[in-house]
């Protein structure tokens, strides 16, 4: 569904993605890993050409993503994006919210938006908040509420960029419970996030990146028992190390 063919990125003279060359597969969960400025949020950005490439290709359904004729509301019509800071339209509805795509883009009638959008909202547990305004949401109900608008435009592939980077702790379980329901789904994803916990019991593969480089494509069983790249034993190490105990800190 997804092919990154030697793909290179720069800013200026800074080389922030470094011929990344890797496929996912129809159905598959792929987690993107790495240490701040690896260029995680990069190389997901550039699926929709939110950033541009200079070298490589990518391909979506076969299709070259950066190619000059490809239209890039329809490509991004059919691959939903869900930010780290929700990017809800705040002055609509969560109603109007979920219903404005599919009728302007997929030409759904407001009847047929509305239901799809009362289906999507249980699924993600706020049916009970369908006329609320953003505002008036947590940042965990505002995240689900993206997920499912994101939803609402049938997307066969769906990219999470750190969704639960902006949430307080206690938010982030509500945000992964639901992925974790979409990927059972067997929806295409690829996830950029910190949550080791979730790509251990999600992915189908976890990527790990460091300075612009794919140094790891493994199922999350290797990638965490038997990591291959020194760079990613080092990171496990440190983001899987016990937290220390309060009488140890202040000993």
């Amino acid at each position: 569904m997804l092919a990154f063919e030697n793909v290179d990125k720069y800013y200026d003279d800074y080389h922030a993605l470094k011929g990344i060359h890797a496929t996912i597969a129809r159905g598959e969960v792929v987690v993107v890993c790495g240490p701040s400025g690896s260029g995680k949020s990069t190389l997901i950005r550039t699926v929709t050409r939110l950033e541009a490439i200079q070298g490589g290709c990518i391909r979506f359904e076969g299709r070259d993503v950066h190619a000059r004729d490809m239209r890039v509301n329809e490509l991004r019509a059919r691959i939903g994006f869900v930010f780290q800071n929700f990017n809800l339209f705040q002055n609509l509805s969560v109603r109007q919210n979920l219903i404005l795509g599919p009728t302007k883009v997929l030409g759904l009638s407001r009847d047929e938006a509305t239901a799809q959008a009362e289906a999507l909202l249980a699924k993600v547990g706020l049916a009970h908040k369908i006329d609320a305004m953003p505002a008036n949401l947590s940042g965990g109900q505002q995240q689900r509420v993206a997920i499912a608008r994101a939803l609402a435009m049938k997307p066969p592939l769906m990219l999470f960029d750190e969704p639960t980077s902006a949430l307080d702790p206690e938010m982030v379980q509500e945000v992964l419970h639901v992925m974790r329901e979409l990927a059972g789904d067997g929806l295409t994803m690829m996830i950029v996030t910190h949550e080791m916990g979730f790509a251990r019991d999600v992915s189908s593969r976890v990527w790990f990146m460091d300075h612009g480089q794919l140094l790891e494509d493994a199922p999350p069983d290797q990638f965490f028992s038997r990591p291959k790249h020194a760079r990613a034993q080092r990171f496990l190490q440190d983001v899987l190390r016990p937290a220390p105990r309060i009488a140890e800190l202040v000993a």
